[in-house]
């Protein structure tokens, strides 16, 4: 077992006692952290004792404690896998050589860059998320929403931890200002606009942690992979932490569907909004939004930048080392489809300048699954409904389809006939008014919202009368 020192200061595996002053760096930045978490993490509920799981190894078999933990007590760290003497950088040009344990010279800026970009959206996350306990459908939910939270700080700290120890002070001055930007703020906005989106309901929450966690998901396969071993080890372990997430998102919205067709097969003729459930239509229009905004997060479909982040062995493809055999990407190119004319035509580019869409196909048919999840709880109720995911192109903000409209299949339309059918492919101000409606608060040990079925099972082997928060 790789264990975790929780004497220190500032849990970490990283022997952090042995650099006195980027100790002291970090123990500085320490109370900015607290401060910023008691102003914008989640509200009015920090002297709550919640079921939580802290690390207590980087292993992948038994690294998780559970206890009743006030959040802020909650030992955030910096948890690295252990290092691979013997690893090589997987890809790109300088494929075979071995992996950097410090920054190449060259590649400072780029690397400084990705791990940014990555680190901002951790806060940002949190300050989404905020409010939400205050409408929690059940203690289990409300738990499972603060366990989100206290991970996605504990991913903030992973990265600011390298930005520290590799890139002196312009790296302490980007960890300052990743405590400064605020999710929504239109004087300084998080960097990524999904970052930026109000989550004011428990469907929007679900949606996040099923489609832009699962983003996060992919965007870490493809930093683990790095040449830069610091930075592929930190995000091996995030990854171990981030499957949670994305499993709150897809069982939750699970117990959504659930809800509903108990609502359809009790109440045939009437519609489910009658009686407290959310339309399936409805549930499919917010899954459409929350697809094409986690979807634009890859980038542009041809990219100089994701071509020169692999050559230089930065940022890889998902499963890399395993999935692929020719790791240089040379050879080959990837169609992609441009709107020509008003028409859909095919064209190959070079593979290192698809590398962003690349990953986000991976990331599609990833979401697939879950839709197929959804998809067996409707046809064990007999529903005669499927959901389905909308095309690539359908309402993007960045790359090839900026600025151009599609309809759900990516058939193109007018601005006219996309802004007519705009309420029936994405939520409507009455969808969102109605959803609002439903945010009742319950907060009783055993007991679950109208809206939503509850799991299968409890967590970490508790029963679903367990007093997973002890208000």
């Amino acid at each position: 077992m790789a264990s975790i020192d929780y004497e220190s200061k500032i849990p970490n595996n990283v022997d952090l006692a042995a650099d006195k002053r980027l100790q002291r760096a970090l123990e500085k930045w320490q109370p900015e952290y607290l401060r910023w978490w008691q102003e914008m993490g989640p509200s009015d509920f920090a002297d709550r004792e919640i079921y939580l799981r802290t690390a207590v190894s980087v292993e992948s078999d038994g690294w998780a404690h559970f206890g009743h933990v006030r959040m802020p007590d909650y030992r955030w760290g910096i948890f690295l896998e252990p290092t691979d003497a013997d690893r090589r950088i997987p890809f790109g040009d300088n494929a075979g050589t071995p992996a950097w344990q410090e920054v190449p010279g060259e590649f400072r800026t780029e690397l400084r860059r990705l791990i940014v970009t990555q680190a901002d959206t951790e806060p940002a996350s949190v300050e989404q998320q905020r409010l939400l306990a205050h409408t929690a459908p059940s203690l289990y939910d409300m738990r499972n929403l603060f366990q989100v939270n206290v991970e996605e700080g504990r991913h903030l700290w992973a990265m600011v931890y390298l930005l520290h120890r590799y890139f002196g002070k312009d790296g302490r001055n980007e960890a300052d200002e990743l405590l400064e930007r605020r999710s929504g703020n239109p004087d300084r906005p998080r960097i990524l606009g999904t970052f930026n989106e109000p989550i004011q309901t428990w469907l929007d929450f679900f949606c996040f942690t099923m489609f832009t966690d699962r983003d996060g998901k992919f965007q870490l396969l493809a930093l683990a992979e790095s040449g830069f071993d610091p930075l592929a080890r930190t995000c091996r372990f995030m990854l171990t932490e981030e499957a949670h997430h994305m499993f709150v998102g897809q069982t939750g919205i699970g117990r959504v569907i659930q809800r509903t067709c108990e609502v359809m097969n009790e109440f045939p003729d009437a519609d489910p909004s009658e009686h407290g459930a959310m339309p399936l239509e409805l549930i499919q229009r917010y899954i459409n939004f929350w697809v094409s905004s986690s979807t634009d997060l890859y980038g542009a479909e041809v990219s100089s930048n994701a071509a020169n982040y692999f050559a230089a062995g930065l940022k890889g493809r998902a499963y890399e080392e395993k999935k692929y055999q020719d790791h240089s990407a040379l050879e080959g190119g990837y169609t992609i489809e441009k709107l020509v004319d008003g028409k859909l035509v095919s064209e190959e580019v070079p593979l290192r300048n698809a590398m962003n869409e690349v990953l986000r196909s991976d990331y599609l048919d990833d979401n697939q699954k879950g839709v197929d999840y959804w998809n067996k709880i409707l046809v064990r109720h007999g529903i005669d409904f499927r959901f389905r995911l909308p095309n690539r192109r359908f309402n993007r903000s960045i790359g090839l389809y900026t600025g151009l409209y599609f309809d759900l299949e990516g058939a193109p339309v007018s601005k006219a006939d996309f802004d007519a059918h705009h309420d029936q492919w994405l939520p409507s101000a009455a969808d969102r008014e109605y959803v609002q409606s439903l945010m009742v608060p319950c907060h009783q040990s055993g007991k679950w919202a109208g809206w939503i079925a509850p799991p299968a099972k409890g967590l970490n082997g508790q029963g679903l009368d367990f007093e997973y928060v002890r208000l």
